[in-house]
């Protein structure tokens, strides 16, 4: 750990980044898949270092940030994110299965008998002394229960219960302990009795904040835990308090439609949180009819879009230097987000993205990269940069860092979803809330069309789907639907209307992904059109493949 320190502080004295020209090619052009898919391992792999390396060594708990070193509190929800990370890292061959379910029986021994949850009525606190278990207040009335961050945290052991479901005696004892925590949180404690979830509880002051969790914002999970709880569930009526009717509306900016949403669309971190677990395909509500996969993309879309062609240009965002979420800024902690923001991109922001937009992702991964390389650190990329005041944080904080790599995770193999969803009281929960699949329709639901920045709010003009191939595949691919079985036929034609590729399949009613052959060259300048026929119906598709 001295290293450690030292490394950091060392590190602090010398960055300076350097501002790239707006108009200078993309650093992602022309990368190899090969070249992608090493850039994205190690990305993955620094983050998880944040998970396995920086954790207080009494607990296994989280730590809050670097700059608190040595002492400093323990983060109850970013160790909900750090133990998404550890079955990433798992996964990936990072730590051996033995090693990872030992350090996981430390955390979950440690927050069974060393913390205050019983007093909180089995929730947790926003933080905890990692050596001790002791409650550390976050602020001055925030000494007790904290809901949403025991709801990150809850998500993160339930998908690592999910992955450790071997018959030997540690990982039985795991899943034992993980079931305990579980099902001692009694969610319906924290609905006071209204039809609401509410955020805080103290044991002296009680309900004293009077702060109801609503949405849209990054609390979703909570509500479809409360929803799935076996031993102390809330009533569907409850879910009412969610749903508030200012900040979960249809809005419109640049072009877009999104659904579900806070004013200017919100922080990025709001599209990153709740779907560490939560598949965002899978789940829509009378909010969100098209579904929060396609609401996800969109705000993804719409903050790039702010930063890219909308903001102030001295603001010096470009191609590869776009993101607006909560992060580290020069003067203070900042809550930013399109047109509420100072200059300052947080790695977190287009990395965790990564599932939504690959292409605009990785466009930010290689500039970083290649311009500003001294960015990354021993735990990946930096907490925030700017630069406009040439200006960069020298810390992390673990809800920034530990969602990029569970993902990134999510982006390449859908582990971590897989997991969560797969869970019968999760399945139950959603049910409960009336969540289901967005309605089946032909076509290509799930994409999303990149506007031009020529776009209006009363004038919609379509880009393309910026398309990237898969790091592990080495394929394009698209997503289509079909409401019946039967056979599809797919055309590519080029900009002249020659025809690049054709396929035809047989397909049962349902989602489906169509991979294009790995011989398919990119074209970054052109727009291809992709053509699907069902029986009864033909779609099409711009595209543009980087």
């Amino acid at each position: 750990m001295a290293r450690l320190f030292i490394f950091i502080l060392l590190s602090s004295l010398f960055f300076c980044p350097s501002p790239a020209r707006a108009d200078a090619p993309l650093a992602s052009a022309g990368k190899s898949v090969e070249q992608d898919r090493k850039l994205v391992d190690k990305l993955e792999h620094d983050c998880f270092l944040y998970a396995w390396e920086y954790s207080f060594a009494a607990s296994g708990l989280a730590r809050e940030r670097t700059n608190y070193y040595p002492e400093g509190p323990g983060a109850v929800g970013g160790t909900g994110f750090c133990a998404a990370a550890i079955v990433a890292g798992t996964e990936r061959g990072w730590v051996t299965r033995d090693q990872a379910v030992k350090r996981l029986l430390k955390l979950t021994g440690f927050l069974l008998d060393k913390t205050d949850r019983k007093k909180l009525h089995g929730a947790f606190p926003h933080w905890i002394n990692g050596d001790t278990g002791e409650t550390l207040p976050f602020g001055d009335d925030d000494a007790g229960a904290d809901l949403v961050e025991t709801g990150f945290l809850m998500q993160g052991l339930l998908i690592a219960r999910a992955y450790f479901n071997g018959q030997n005696a540690e990982e039985t004892e795991l899943r034992r302990r993980i079931t305990t925590l579980w099902e001692d949180v009694d969610w319906n404690w924290f609905t006071n009795g209204q039809k609401a979830l509410y955020w805080h509880w103290d044991p002296e002051k009680g309900f004293r904040m009077g702060m109801k969790i609503t949405g849209f914002n990054e609390a979703l999970i909570v509500y479809v835990l409360a929803l799935s709880s076996p031993t102390h569930p809330i009533s569907p009526e409850a879910l009412e308090g969610w749903y508030n009717p200012e900040d979960y509306q249809t809005r419109h900016y640049y072009g877009y439609d999104i659904e579900g949403s806070v004013i200017y669309s919100g922080p990025l971190f709001h599209a990153h949180y709740s779907f560490i677990g939560l598949d965002p395909r899978e789940i829509s509500d009378a909010y969100v009819p098209h579904g929060y996969w396609v609401r996800n993309v969109t705000q993804s879309l719409i903050n790039r879009a702010y930063c890219v062609f909308f903001s102030p240009k001295g603001q010096k965002y470009h191609e590869g230097f776009w993101g607006l979420t909560s992060s580290e800024t020069k003067e203070r902690y900042l809550y930013s987000s399109p047109v509420y923001e100072s200059s300052t991109v947080a790695p977190t922001a287009p990395l965790s993205s990564i599932p939504y937009v690959p292409e605009y992702a990785m466009r930010f991964l290689w500039d970083l990269r290649t311009h500003h390389a001294n960015v990354w650190s021993l735990y990946g990329p930096r907490d925030a940069y700017s630069l406009r005041d040439r200006w960069s944080s020298i810390e992390y904080i673990a809800i920034d860092q530990l969602p990029i790599i569970c993902m990134t995770e999510n982006y390449r193999s859908g582990l971590l979803w897989k997991l969560f969803m797969g869970i019968k009281e999760i399945q139950n929960g959603l049910k409960r809330g009336n969540f289901t699949p967005p309605a089946l329709v032909d076509g290509f639901p799930r994409m999303v069309v990149t506007m031009s920045r020529d776009s209006t709010d009363s004038n919609k003009i379509p880009d393309a789907c910026d398309l990237r191939r898969h790091p592990d595949t080495g394929r394009y691919s698209v997503a289509f639907a079909c409401t019946e079985d039967g056979r599809v036929s797919f055309t590519l034609t080029d900009s002249t209307g020659k025809k690049l590729d054709a396929q035809t399949l047989t397909v049962r009613k349902g989602h489906h992904v169509l991979a294009f052959p790995a011989s398919l060259a990119p074209a970054p300048a052109e727009i291809r059109t992709l053509t699907m026929k069902t029986p009864s119906s033909t779609h099409a598709i711009p595209l543009r493949f980087n």
